[in-house]
């Protein structure tokens, strides 16, 4: 219907829209402004943030890590998938991690922060998820987990940075040979213990970037420790699908919102 032809009735539906709360997109700055760890060899990058994508309901939110290589955050990668995370009744929030130069125990600081930080916001499950170099981030957190400091000065520290869930999504799990002396301490496989939360991972066997060997590893390691895991791995599929909209990994978003609502990340 054309607006001229009916514009009474469209005065009312936009009088009616009018009447619905616009959710806040602000930024959630991890630390106070200025605070972060490792700023100063991260010049130029401002502040790691979360930007929010909440549910109203939601027992469970899930951090989102886009990826990029450490050199930069792939933006399909990131809202697109929080969207889809909060279209399943579950509470979303895009990470906005430091990149290189920085060392790689910044973007580990971040997302160990970001658990912290939605804990304190009183959700009773939080989860993390990422794409290829996001997915690494989301291995390291679920591998390298603390339990927080009872005695911090800071009340988002004393809570614990474990994540209830992680999903590497086509995660580059282990290193490539840049990372130079740090791939041991970086490497996800090696550092499963029973304790690592469940996982979701998807992977294609075709992709040229990250060799479907990387999440057999870690699925193998995950069976060794005795982790439950939910894999998908897709025959044909290029590096960086993000929703894989049109390709056999197609399915992938919905198997996890599925999921992670067995998990009790949903409403009430």
């Amino acid at each position: 219907m054309a607006d001229e032809d009916h514009p009474a009735r469209w005065a009312e539906v936009r009088k009616k829209l009018a009447e619905y709360k616009k959710p806040d997109m602000s930024p959630i700055y991890l630390w106070p402004r200025g605070e972060a760890p490792y700023r100063d060899k991260a010049p130029g990058q401002g502040e790691p943030r979360l930007t929010p994508f909440p549910a109203e309901g939601s027992r469970g939110a899930m951090i989102v890590c886009p990826g990029g290589g450490y050199r930069a955050l792939a933006w399909y990668e990131g809202d697109p998938i929080s969207r889809m995370i909060r279209a399943a009744g579950i509470s979303a929030y895009t990470l906005t991690y430091r990149l290189l130069p920085a060392p790689l125990d910044a973007p580990l600081a971040d997302v160990k922060r970001a658990i912290r930080l939605l804990r304190s916001m009183g959700y009773e499950k939080v989860g993390v998820m990422g794409f290829s170099a996001g997915g690494h981030l989301s291995c390291m957190a679920a591998v390298r987990w603390d339990s927080g400091d009872p005695e911090a000065s800071d009340p988002v520290e004393r809570y614990s940075s474990r994540p209830d869930a992680f999903g590497p999504c086509y995660g580059a799990v282990e290193l490539p040979e840049w990372a130079g002396e740090v791939r041991k301490e970086f490497d996800g496989p090696s550092q499963v213990k029973g304790d690592t939360p469940p996982a979701f991972i998807w992977h294609t066997v075709t992709d040229e970037m990250v060799s479907i060997r990387q999440p057999m590893k870690l699925m193998d390691a995950l069976i060794g420790a005795g982790v439950p895991f939910e894999s998908h791995l897709y025959p044909t599929g290029r590096h960086g699908l993000g929703l894989a909209f049109g390709t056999s990994a197609e399915g992938w978003a919905e198997l996890m919102q599925k999921w992670l609502l067995k998990l009790g990340f949903g409403r009430e």
